[in-house]
């Protein structure tokens, strides 16, 4: 089963497709298609990984604004 996305982008290469190939194969890819899947994959997940970062700074920040809101240091 082939990923429509991958196909379009090697579809709308045009003349960047010789360099991007001889970029595959540099780095071990045996297509153009594995090393495009690869691509995209490492990109989904650094987004995943920067959207959990921001949701820990966010409760980060929350706590620490409940904590600042206190009046007084007993409670």
């Amino acid at each position: 089963m082939q990923n429509q996305e991958i196909l379009e982008i090697i579809e709308n290469l045009k003349g960047r497709r010789s360099y991007e190939q001889k970029k595959a194969s540099k780095l071990g890819f045996s297509s153009l298609y594995a090393y495009f899947e690869d691509k995209i994959y490492k990109e989904k997940k650094a987004l995943e990984e920067e959207q959990k970062r921001a949701e820990e700074i966010k409760t980060e920040e929350n706590l620490d604004n409940k904590s600042k809101n206190k009046s007084c240091s007993c409670c």
